[in-house]
Protein backbone atom coordinates (compact mmCIF):
# COMPACT_ATOMS: atom_id res chain seq x y z
CA UNK A 1 0.00 0.00 0.00
CA UNK A 2 1.48 3.13 -1.12
CA UNK A 3 2.54 5.62 2.25
CA UNK A 4 4.01 9.11 1.24
CA UNK A 5 6.67 8.98 4.21
CA UNK A 6 7.34 5.06 4.53
CA UNK A 7 8.24 5.82 8.59
CA UNK A 8 4.45 7.26 9.47
CA UNK A 9 2.07 5.28 10.85
CA UNK A 10 -0.76 4.63 8.23
CA UNK A 11 -4.51 5.97 9.14
CA UNK A 12 -7.17 4.11 9.19
CA UNK A 13 -10.91 5.14 10.05
CA UNK A 14 -13.48 2.10 11.54
CA UNK A 15 -17.07 2.44 12.06
CA UNK A 16 -19.17 1.04 14.61
CA UNK A 17 -15.37 -0.07 16.52
CA UNK A 18 -16.63 -0.30 20.44
CA UNK A 19 -17.33 -4.51 19.68
CA UNK A 20 -17.94 -7.21 17.65
CA UNK A 21 -15.97 -7.52 14.39
CA UNK A 22 -14.93 -3.78 13.99
CA UNK A 23 -13.67 -3.60 17.57
CA UNK A 24 -11.51 -7.04 16.93
CA UNK A 25 -10.20 -5.41 12.93
CA UNK A 26 -9.52 -2.08 14.80
CA UNK A 27 -7.10 -4.35 17.65
CA UNK A 28 -5.38 -5.84 14.62
CA UNK A 29 -4.64 -2.85 13.06
CA UNK A 30 -3.74 -0.88 16.00
CA UNK A 31 -1.33 -3.91 17.16
CA UNK A 32 0.16 -3.14 13.32
CA UNK A 33 0.69 0.51 14.22
CA UNK A 34 -2.01 1.86 12.76
CA UNK A 35 -3.15 5.27 13.95
CA UNK A 36 -7.04 4.75 14.08
CA UNK A 37 -10.07 7.23 14.13
CA UNK A 38 -13.58 5.20 15.50
CA UNK A 39 -17.11 6.00 15.98
CA UNK A 40 -20.04 3.92 17.82
CA UNK A 41 -23.19 5.28 18.96
CA UNK A 42 -22.51 4.27 22.44
CA UNK A 43 -19.97 6.41 23.77
CA UNK A 44 -19.96 4.43 27.19
CA UNK A 45 -18.71 1.33 25.28
CA UNK A 46 -16.58 3.35 22.38
CA UNK A 47 -14.27 4.68 25.44
CA UNK A 48 -13.55 1.03 26.81
CA UNK A 49 -12.30 0.17 23.20
CA UNK A 50 -10.44 3.31 22.74
CA UNK A 51 -8.96 3.16 26.02
CA UNK A 52 -7.79 -0.42 25.13
CA UNK A 53 -6.62 -0.06 21.79
CA UNK A 54 -4.47 3.17 22.95
CA UNK A 55 -2.33 0.19 24.64
CA UNK A 56 -0.85 -0.20 20.95
CA UNK A 57 -1.07 3.17 18.61
CA UNK A 58 -2.98 6.65 19.17
CA UNK A 59 -6.57 6.13 18.57
CA UNK A 60 -9.25 9.45 18.04
CA UNK A 61 -12.47 8.50 19.26
CA UNK A 62 -15.93 9.96 18.13
CA UNK A 63 -19.14 8.69 19.56
CA UNK A 64 -22.03 9.29 17.62
CA UNK A 65 -24.52 8.43 14.17
CA UNK A 66 -22.80 7.28 11.55
CA UNK A 67 -25.94 8.32 9.50
CA UNK A 68 -25.62 11.71 11.08
CA UNK A 69 -24.13 14.09 8.58
CA UNK A 70 -22.72 16.30 11.48
CA UNK A 71 -20.88 13.40 13.10
CA UNK A 72 -19.84 12.44 9.73
CA UNK A 73 -18.31 16.06 9.35
CA UNK A 74 -16.65 15.16 13.04
CA UNK A 75 -15.28 11.82 11.37
CA UNK A 76 -13.64 13.25 8.91
CA UNK A 77 -12.58 16.42 10.19
CA UNK A 78 -10.75 14.31 12.92
CA UNK A 79 -9.17 11.99 10.07
CA UNK A 80 -7.48 15.41 8.62
CA UNK A 81 -5.68 15.92 11.77
CA UNK A 82 -3.95 12.94 11.30
CA UNK A 83 -3.67 12.91 7.55
CA UNK A 84 -4.62 11.19 4.73
CA UNK A 85 -6.65 8.05 5.44
CA UNK A 86 -5.02 4.93 3.76
CA UNK A 87 -8.26 2.61 5.24
CA UNK A 88 -11.86 3.44 5.78
CA UNK A 89 -13.93 0.26 7.03
CA UNK A 90 -17.63 1.02 6.83
CA UNK A 91 -18.66 -2.18 9.59
CA UNK A 92 -21.40 0.08 11.38
CA UNK A 93 -24.70 -1.74 10.31
CA UNK A 94 -27.92 -1.72 12.08
CA UNK A 95 -30.66 -4.65 11.60
CA UNK A 96 -33.68 -2.41 11.98
CA UNK A 97 -35.72 -3.73 14.67
CA UNK A 98 -35.73 -7.16 17.23
CA UNK A 99 -37.21 -9.42 16.15
CA UNK A 100 -36.91 -9.29 12.53
CA UNK A 101 -39.72 -9.26 10.53
CA UNK A 102 -41.18 -9.75 7.06
CA UNK A 103 -40.26 -7.23 4.27
CA UNK A 104 -43.67 -6.07 3.79
CA UNK A 105 -44.51 -5.22 7.17
CA UNK A 106 -41.26 -3.43 8.66
CA UNK A 107 -41.89 0.06 9.30
CA UNK A 108 -41.53 2.50 7.07
CA UNK A 109 -39.53 4.49 9.17
CA UNK A 110 -37.30 1.67 10.62
CA UNK A 111 -36.61 0.72 6.65
CA UNK A 112 -35.34 4.01 5.85
CA UNK A 113 -33.33 3.78 8.85
CA UNK A 114 -31.83 0.71 7.92
CA UNK A 115 -30.59 2.04 4.19
CA UNK A 116 -29.47 5.50 6.15
CA UNK A 117 -27.12 3.57 8.33
CA UNK A 118 -26.44 0.51 6.09
CA UNK A 119 -25.91 2.40 2.44
CA UNK A 120 -25.93 6.40 2.96
CA UNK A 121 -23.92 6.52 5.54
CA UNK A 122 -20.91 4.52 4.30
CA UNK A 123 -21.22 6.18 0.78
CA UNK A 124 -21.32 9.28 2.40
CA UNK A 125 -18.20 8.83 4.73
CA UNK A 126 -16.45 8.10 1.97
CA UNK A 127 -17.03 10.96 0.07
CA UNK A 128 -16.17 13.37 3.06
CA UNK A 129 -12.60 11.53 3.68
CA UNK A 130 -9.57 12.79 2.33
CA UNK A 131 -7.96 9.60 0.82
CA UNK A 132 -4.37 9.09 0.16
CA UNK A 133 -3.95 7.13 -3.33
CA UNK A 134 -4.03 3.60 -3.67
CA UNK A 135 -6.51 4.02 -0.31
CA UNK A 136 -8.63 0.98 0.47
CA UNK A 137 -12.31 0.90 1.36
CA UNK A 138 -14.05 -2.01 2.62
CA UNK A 139 -17.86 -2.29 2.79
CA UNK A 140 -18.42 -5.42 5.13
CA UNK A 141 -21.60 -7.13 4.00
CA UNK A 142 -23.33 -10.26 4.68
CA UNK A 143 -24.67 -13.27 3.02
CA UNK A 144 -28.05 -11.83 3.09
CA UNK A 145 -27.05 -9.23 0.11
CA UNK A 146 -27.07 -12.43 -1.90
CA UNK A 147 -29.26 -15.02 -0.28
CA UNK A 148 -33.25 -14.59 0.62
CA UNK A 149 -33.34 -15.49 4.23
CA UNK A 150 -37.33 -15.17 5.43
CA UNK A 151 -37.02 -12.06 7.91
CA UNK A 152 -33.89 -10.48 6.34
CA UNK A 153 -35.47 -8.41 3.77
CA UNK A 154 -34.70 -5.04 5.38
CA UNK A 155 -30.90 -5.88 5.92
CA UNK A 156 -30.44 -8.01 2.84
CA UNK A 157 -31.63 -5.58 0.78
CA UNK A 158 -29.53 -2.45 2.13
CA UNK A 159 -26.04 -4.69 1.90
CA UNK A 160 -27.02 -5.80 -1.30
CA UNK A 161 -27.56 -2.00 -2.38
CA UNK A 162 -23.98 -1.17 -0.58
CA UNK A 163 -22.40 -4.07 -2.76
CA UNK A 164 -23.80 -2.46 -6.27
CA UNK A 165 -22.49 1.02 -4.82
CA UNK A 166 -19.27 -0.84 -4.28
CA UNK A 167 -18.62 -1.81 -7.40
CA UNK A 168 -19.77 1.14 -9.17
CA UNK A 169 -17.63 3.46 -6.61
CA UNK A 170 -14.76 1.31 -7.46
CA UNK A 171 -14.75 2.30 -11.27
CA UNK A 172 -15.76 5.76 -10.72
CA UNK A 173 -12.94 6.06 -8.29
CA UNK A 174 -8.83 4.45 -9.58
CA UNK A 175 -7.42 5.83 -6.96
CA UNK A 176 -9.24 3.40 -4.35
CA UNK A 177 -9.24 -0.02 -3.98
CA UNK A 178 -13.01 -1.01 -2.90
CA UNK A 179 -13.68 -4.41 -1.35
CA UNK A 180 -16.47 -5.66 -0.34
CA UNK A 181 -16.26 -8.29 2.72
CA UNK A 182 -18.32 -10.94 3.90
CA UNK A 183 -17.24 -11.79 7.19
CA UNK A 184 -19.83 -14.95 7.43
CA UNK A 185 -21.50 -15.61 11.01
CA UNK A 186 -20.41 -14.60 13.59
CA UNK A 187 -20.78 -14.47 17.93
CA UNK A 188 -21.52 -11.32 18.11
CA UNK A 189 -24.99 -9.11 19.63
CA UNK A 190 -26.18 -7.81 16.70
CA UNK A 191 -26.68 -11.71 15.63
CA UNK A 192 -27.80 -12.54 19.02
CA UNK A 193 -30.52 -9.63 18.23
CA UNK A 194 -31.20 -11.37 15.19
CA UNK A 195 -32.35 -14.38 16.95
CA UNK A 196 -33.28 -13.28 20.01
CA UNK A 197 -33.44 -16.35 22.97
CA UNK A 198 -31.76 -18.59 20.93
CA UNK A 199 -28.00 -20.24 21.41
CA UNK A 200 -25.55 -18.57 18.86
CA UNK A 201 -22.23 -20.10 20.51
CA UNK A 202 -21.97 -22.02 18.08
CA UNK A 203 -20.57 -19.15 15.78
CA UNK A 204 -17.55 -18.57 15.20
CA UNK A 205 -15.70 -15.27 17.27
CA UNK A 206 -15.39 -11.94 15.12
CA UNK A 207 -11.51 -12.73 15.54
CA UNK A 208 -11.62 -15.56 13.31
CA UNK A 209 -12.26 -13.91 10.50
CA UNK A 210 -10.06 -10.78 11.13
CA UNK A 211 -6.85 -12.59 9.35
CA UNK A 212 -8.65 -12.81 6.05
CA UNK A 213 -9.58 -9.05 6.61
CA UNK A 214 -5.74 -8.52 6.63
CA UNK A 215 -4.56 -9.98 4.24
CA UNK A 216 -7.02 -8.22 1.64
CA UNK A 217 -7.03 -5.08 3.31
CA UNK A 218 -2.52 -5.41 3.12
CA UNK A 219 -2.17 -7.33 -0.02
CA UNK A 220 -3.41 -6.30 -3.54
CA UNK A 221 -6.57 -7.98 -4.19
CA UNK A 222 -8.69 -6.01 -6.76
CA UNK A 223 -11.92 -4.26 -6.68
CA UNK A 224 -14.70 -7.64 -6.04
CA UNK A 225 -16.24 -9.37 -3.45
CA UNK A 226 -14.90 -12.09 -0.81
CA UNK A 227 -15.12 -14.28 1.97
CA UNK A 228 -12.90 -13.30 4.81
CA UNK A 229 -12.49 -16.67 6.01
CA UNK A 230 -12.19 -18.15 2.91
CA UNK A 231 -9.08 -15.37 1.53
CA UNK A 232 -6.33 -17.72 3.98
CA UNK A 233 -7.74 -20.75 3.37
CA UNK A 234 -7.52 -20.48 -0.75
CA UNK A 235 -3.87 -19.00 -0.17
CA UNK A 236 -2.83 -22.02 1.80
CA UNK A 237 -4.01 -24.56 -0.86
CA UNK A 238 -2.72 -22.03 -3.88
Amino acid sequence: MPNALKNDPRIAVVTGASQGLGFALAEALARKGWKLVIDARRADRLRAAAAKLSQYTEVIAIPGDVADPDHRTEIAEAARTQGRVELLVNNASTLGASPLRRLDEIDHDVLRRIFDVNVVAPIALAGALDFAPGAVLVNITSDAAVEPYEGWGGYGASKAALEQAGCILGTERPDLRVLTVDPGDMRTEMHQDAFPGEDISDRPLPEESVSGLLALIEGDAPNGRYQARSVLAKAGSA
